[in-house]
């Protein structure tokens, strides 16, 4: 397998998990906001207020691309809204030797992790829980459409859900004779 995939609604602990998969697993791990900021010479927020939402997911598809071709083994922390281009969706899916994996939270776990309004979430500015249960509402399908495998979150703990996903993964290498991690 090449790379590890984690999608999920801002808040579901797609970077935490990264993180530690990627020590477990002994690969680098890629955050794609983090390359998004680093690309763009600034942080999202700004990134929004002088590009808009759009010139923010047109480096999101650029720093996805750029992981998913990347030579060595990745753990790749998406953020939430990567899923709602077509084109991201269809490479996560088909871009062979990828597996992603949905942590799917309920928009309430998901405001109770985030808080009630964030300065480092541009979309949850005004009204974080409406804004969580609508992005849940529309992306749902799409998260679900990209997976290969999703674990909910909801009252586990990070380690219970590092081990489904570990368990998901060995599963998957050894189904195709890959060597584990």
């Amino acid at each position: 397998m090449t790379h590890l995939l984690l999608v999920g609604l801002m808040g579901s602990g797609k970077s935490t998990a990264a993180r530690r998969l990627g020590a477990a697993m002994q690969r680098r791990v890629v955050d794609l906001d983090t390359e998004v900021e680093t690309a763009a010479g600034c942080s999202i927020p700004e990134l929004f207020a002088t590009e808009g939402e759009d010139g923010f997911r047109r480096r999101e598809t650029e720093a996805l691309t750029s992981a998913l071709h990347a030579p060595d083994p990745l753990v790749i922390a998406t953020g939430g809204g990567v899923v709602v281009r077509a084109e991201n969706r269809a490479r996560m899916r088909n871009t062979p030797g990828v597996r992603v994996v949905w942590l799917d939270a309920s928009p309430e776990a998901l405001v109770a992790r985030v808080g009630r309004g964030s300065s480092t979430r541009p979309l949850l500015a005004d009204d974080p829980e409406g804004v969580l249960r609508r992005l849940h509402a529309e992306r749902h399908a799409w998260y679900g459409e990209v997976a290969h495998h999703r674990v909910a979150t909801d009252g586990r703990s990070l380690d219970e859900v590092l081990a489904t996903i570990t368990r998901f993964w060995n599963d998957e290498c050894t189904a195709r004779g890959d060597q584990h991690p």
